[in-house]
């Protein structure tokens, strides 16, 4: 297939060889964006990239890269800075855990960090200034409903994800008035291999609570078009999250006195 449809611009999607990523690819494509596939399976990516390019028409590059790796890193991070082309950054590529803190190994916690928390902060501090310096741009950093709600699996996998949320709202913060969008995607439950890999494969939940990785994406490109900073797609009352959102920046403006609460009776008098 051909398309004579000018391009958007170039997407720069990271673990993007399956599942999530793969379907955010596919879906940018259709939305008429090139892209820059990132992943470290050079077959899965080289599949990918030849099917998306056949199916619509879009230039498809791939990149093989292990973002845990700092040499790799720096080579995304380089592009990121300097393809003039990209326009939408999706930071997908992550890593999850389940087991109980106590149970895991800590070395696989700092392998965690390194890919949800380090690798996504690097592509993003590559990315903002380019974008900035051009006027305009995306980013789309996929955290996970654990962040609002760590006591769910492990605590450093939510950690890791609370992260990702507090960053996202503070880059919009920072960025909204310089052209840029930034979106925090936080899925739940989803049907990918992420949960195979961290030892607990989705077939074991119930199925209620499972969404599939299309619709996960699907809703939330939805709510990127309805300038969501923040997108919780099985969440079926957003006044939920209004409310939540709403409560924190009021308990916000509380946080920083000069003085200690009255409850904690610092500086009082001892009585004899």
């Amino acid at each position: 297939m051909t398309t004579t449809s000018k391009s958007k611009g170039t997407a720069l999607v990271t673990g993007a060889s399956t599942g999530i990523g793969a379907i955010y690819a596919e879906r940018l494509a259709k939305r008429g964006y090139d892209l820059i596939l990132v992943a470290r399976n050079q077959a899965r990516l080289t599949e990918l990239a030849n099917r998306l390019a056949t199916q619509s028409g879009r230039t498809v590059k791939t990149l093989v890269a292990d973002l845990g790796n700092k040499s790799d890193l720096g080579r995304i991070e380089a592009t990121l800075r300097d393809d003039a082309s990209i326009t939408v950054l999706v930071n997908n590529a992550g890593v999850g855990a389940v087991t109980p803190l106590v149970a895991t190994d800590v070395g696989k916690m700092d392998d965690l960090i390194a890919l949800n928390v380090t690798a996504l902060t690097h592509l993003t501090y590559a990315a903002a200034p380019a974008f900035v310096s051009r006027g305009n741009g995306t980013i789309i950093n996929i955290a996970s409903v654990v962040g609002i709600a760590p006591e769910m699996l492990n605590g450093v996998y939510g950690a890791s994800k609370a992260y990702v949320l507090a960053f996202s709202q503070s880059l919009q913060h920072e960025l909204s008035d310089k052209g840029i969008r930034v979106q925090a995607v936080l899925p739940g439950a989803t049907a990918t291999d992420f949960w195979e890999i961290a030892g607990h494969h989705h077939r074991n939940l119930p199925k209620e609570i499972v969404m599939s990785a299309e619709d996960m994406v699907d809703a939330a490109l939805a709510g990127l078009d309805q300038g969501e900073v923040v997108t919780i797609p099985s969440l079926a009352d957003q006044n939920e999250w209004t409310s939540y959102e709403t409560a924190r920046r009021a308990m916000s403006t509380h946080l920083s006195r000069a003085t200690p609460a009255a409850r904690y009776k610092v500086g009082e008098s001892a009585v004899a």
